[in-house]
């Protein structure tokens, strides 16, 4: 594994979301199997048993490596898995990825779970990452004995080339055919899950922490909900671990594939706080062994690798058996659907109003309005047109406002508005400028959604909300979005895009 910056508590956003996790009851926990410690800790046995037979490494180009392909698709293919080995060549070796897709489910949509399966050269790599590889591929195995009949198309996957630098997931993604992708609906990846001085990170699909890279395409935050549900249930707490593109999920989260995970951290240090909340050691590493020569099977925490196995598990059963959201309404916004702005003919700007068109782009010390949309070629954007300057459209003298038509929610069913925004800024803006997202309906209206100014450069970056909207079942409503330059001249722009209402 690269390294990887973990986070502790941090921050929330100004509102917080209210997410719907991919569950559906507390049933399907009881599903799940219990992944045998003894079955995985077996795989790291033979991954260290095909190191020191290899030079003491399965790095990629290795023969150590190849070896731990055929071992695992040996098992695989006897389990009545579909297998495929995928070369590619980097430095001047041929590598390999293993990709299983188990038969049944629906093709158009897979759920993906993957590890990388190559250590560096220096050692056997058996915690990083014969540790996720071993836990997946025991929950494959599990796949198959049980006879899982999921709702959702199951692949598996082992990358080859993770250590210099995510080249073998980033061979898969970038030659997938675009309706190939499109299919894959979810992304899991188990990197270091077995750290000796462990801690119990989530990918933080929601950015929920507050800081770092951002959340990661809509429907990560679901995936990070389920995990975050299972460690509940066993009574452990979990931190969140940023979305920094340094696993084997970045390339995933680049095309728009929304995806989660869990990592027991690496040659990171423990915290004092973190040793009280995990036990372990404070002021040694996760880790000690990373990328070192002693990342033996003496280099695992039975504890951590055995709660994340069965972890794995959870997810898999969980989300593979649920099928998928039924769209209730959307607007991508490429044709005009009855939008209409200052509704209640109370707005205040006096340039930059909201309006469904192709945006220019516009730029003042980064990126302010984004020339590109989530899909296609149009958005709602404050103010279209890019002018002689970066502030000639932007929104200035107060608030600007623009309301959905009316939409029929059914009476019944969790209820999830989506969408993708950005809140982008200057250093002279403050907390007075905003974005906001409010649901009008029969019973009122409630603001689901904030992102507020700060006095500091904000660009313009694309990023995702899932509000749960279940509270107005059976109400004909309206979505109002909102924006506002409040605090005197100040840059400020904004955009919404594909605006989706789900029913599960």
């Amino acid at each position: 594994m690269r390294t990887l910056r973990t986070i502790g508590t941090a921050a929330a956003l100004a509102v917080p979301l209210m997410l719907t996790p991919l569950t559906a009851t507390a049933s399907s926990a009881a599903a799940a199997p219990d992944i045998s410690l003894t079955a995985v800790k077996s795989h790291l046995s033979q991954f260290q048993s095909i190191a020191t037979a290899n030079g003491g490494n399965r790095a990629h180009g290795r023969p150590g490596y190849l070896a731990s392909v055929n071992y695992i698709k040996g098992l695989l293919d006897g389990a009545g898995f579909t297998t495929t080995v995928q070369s590619f060549t980097y430095n001047g070796a041929t590598g390999y990825n293993l990709i299983a897709d188990w038969p049944g489910g629906d093709p158009n949509d897979v759920l993906m779970v993957g590890a990388h399966l190559d250590s560096v050269a220096s050692g056997p790599g058996i915690n990083d990452n014969g540790s996720g590889s071993a836990a997946i591929l025991e929950t494959a195995l599990e796949v198959s004995r049980q006879g899982l009949n999921p709702a959702k198309h199951l692949r598996f996957a082992w990358w080859g080339a993770e250590e210099l630098g995510l080249r073998g997931s980033r061979h898969y993604v970038n030659n997938l055919p675009a309706a190939e992708r499109s299919k894959i609906k979810g992304y899991l990846n188990f990197d270091m899950v077995g750290s000796p001085n462990a801690g119990y990170f989530v990918y933080d699909g929601d950015d929920s922490d507050g800081v770092g890279a951002g959340p990661g395409p809509a429907g990560s935050a679901q995936l990070e909900k389920t995990l975050q549900d299972y460690f509940a249930s066993i009574g452990v707490p979990t931190r969140g671990t940023d979305f920094d593109g340094r696993s084997d999920y970045g390339p995933f989260i680049s095309v728009g594939i929304p995806a989660g995970g869990t990592f027991t951290g690496a040659e990171g240090v423990k915290t004092s706080a973190q040793a009280t909340l995990w036990g372990g050691t404070a002021g040694r590493a996760f880790d000690p062994c990373y990328h070192r020569s002693c990342d033996t099977t003496s280099n695992i925490s039975d504890t951590a690798l055995d709660r994340n196995a069965d972890a794995i598990a959870y997810a898999v059963w969980t989300i593979a058996a649920s099928t998928p959201p039924a769209a209730v309404w959307q607007d991508t916004f490429e044709t005009a659907t009855g939008w209409t702005a200052d509704p209640s003919g109370t707005d205040t700007a006096t340039s930059g109003q909201w309006e469904r068109g192709d945006p220019a782009a516009t730029s003042s010390s980064g990126t302010k309005q984004l020339g590109t949309t989530v899909s296609g070629v149009n958005d709602l954007v404050t103010g279209r047109l890019a002018g002689s300057s970066a502030g000639s459209y932007d929104i200035d003298g107060g608030v600007t406002s623009i309301q959905s038509p009316a939409i029929t929610l059914p009476a019944d069913g969790t209820l999830n508005l989506s969408f993708s925004w950005y809140l982008a800024h200057g250093s002279n803006s403050s907390s007075a400028d905003y974005l906001r997202v409010k649901v009008v309906g029969s019973s009122g209206t409630t603001q689901v959604f904030q992102q507020l100014g700060a006095a500091g450069d904000r660009d313009g970056a694309w990023n995702s909300a899932e509000v749960d909207v279940s509270a107005f079942a059976g109400q004909s409503v309206r979505i109002l979005v909102e924006a506002a330059d409040a605090s005197g001249a100040s840059l400020v722009e904004a955009g919404i895009d594909d605006v989706t209402i789900t029913r599960r």
